[in-house]
């Protein structure tokens, strides 16, 4: 039985494409192991499959001045002490990482034990914990064509990014039972992130009133983010954070309004929904979302407004010509040259893992 190491932590956007491969890896009859942060959010999501993790210590890698810049530097030796012994122990036939400040020493440790790493990168740019873990990996995975010219060129791989197949799985009329709607209206769907998204829950709580008129609204505004005075309006129905219904809202809805991460917008190209992106504002990020839906608009696959671009007219004009154009752009999709990251990334771990 082969056996795999997968890394990755600090955000929900480092987990889930690692466990959307759980299914097929079990498939295949691998022995999956997961390396983490001592208590990160990625322990509880990972224990939930019901697979052995492993914690090490972790430290952040920081571009800005922290007195934490001090300390931290010795949690990492730290946490390349405690995977170098994991993976001596464990004995992997391949590692895979999808980043977060917890999967460098688990990369760098697998290079230095002599296992094929393969990483995979979200984001347009790589981040600072993917810079530092590509030169141990045997190939880098990647969500964007303009990502290629970022990296090594005999390691880039263009792959997407799994999406969890449940996803594909979704009922329409249960949605429609979920939510309420009687009406046979189109139904655009809002999602915000798992904090919700301010600018945008106000931008589109300003126009309901005319959206209403035409089209059945799913808001999920975020944690704390319901407005209560909304609470009951025909047509429309706020949720702070969905999980198992997911599946049913995206089956049901005709267009969505969503931030731009990578992870997110990954999910809109595999289910074929026509997408306005309205991105993090650089003011508040690393601009990474920006260049994301800056791509997706090159390819075809989403309408782009930025945060400060935000008015009444301009997003209530932009959502009628998505929905106009939601062919133009599901055709756009169609043509996708990334049609099954999880067939594409499951064959480099067979390919590494062979070795």
């Amino acid at each position: 039985m082969k056996r795999i190491i997968l890394t990755g932590g600090g955000t929900a956007g480092h987990v889930t494409p690692n466990i959307a491969l759980l299914p097929r890896l079990r498939e295949l009859q691998y022995d999956i192991h997961y390396i983490g942060s001592y208590n990160g959010m990625e322990k509880q999501l990972v224990e939930q499959q019901g697979i052995p993790y492993h914690g090490i210590s972790s430290g952040k890698l920081r571009r800005y001045f922290s007195l934490q810049n001090f300390t931290d530097p010795f949690r990492v030796l730290k946490g390349f002490s405690e995977a170098n012994r994991l993976i001596k122990q464990l004995k992997p036939d391949v590692i895979f990482s999808k980043g977060g400040f917890v999967s460098v020493p688990v990369v760098i440790a697998g290079k230095k034990n002599h296992v094929p790493v393969i990483i995979h990168e979200s984001d347009m740019t790589p981040g600072l914990a993917n810079k530092l873990s590509i030169p141990s990996a045997a190939k880098v995975c990647c969500n964007f064509p303009e990502t290629l010219s970022s990296l090594p060129q005999d390691k880039a791989v263009l792959t997407g990014s799994p999406i969890r197949q449940e996803l594909f799985t979704g009922d329409k009329e249960k949605a429609r039972a979920f939510c309420g709607f009687k009406e046979v209206k189109p139904v655009i769907l809002i999602v915000g992130g798992s904090l919700g998204a301010v600018a945008v829950n106000n931008a589109v709580r300003k126009i309901l009133p005319e959206l209403l008129k035409d089209f059945q609204v799913v808001h999920l505004c975020g944690k704390g983010k319901i407005d209560e005075k909304l609470t009951g309006l025909n047509g429309y129905v706020q949720f702070e954070y969905i999980q198992d219904e997911l599946k049913d809202l995206f089956a049901l809805a005709d267009v969505v309004i969503s931030r731009a991460g990578a992870n997110a917008i990954c999910e809109l190209l595999a289910l074929r929904k026509p997408n306005l992106l309205i991105p993090l504002s650089a003011n508040a990020s690393r601009g990474d979302q920006i260049l994301n839906a800056r791509s997706f608009e090159r390819q075809g696959f989403s309408m782009v407004m930025e945060e400060e671009e935000l008015t009444d007219e301009k997003l209530l004009a932009a959502v009628h010509k998505l929905y106009d154009s939601r062919e133009d752009f599901i055709n756009a999709m169609n043509q996708s040259s990334q049609q099954d990251p999880i067939k594409t990334i499951i064959g480099l771990i067979e390919d590494a893992a062979s070795k």
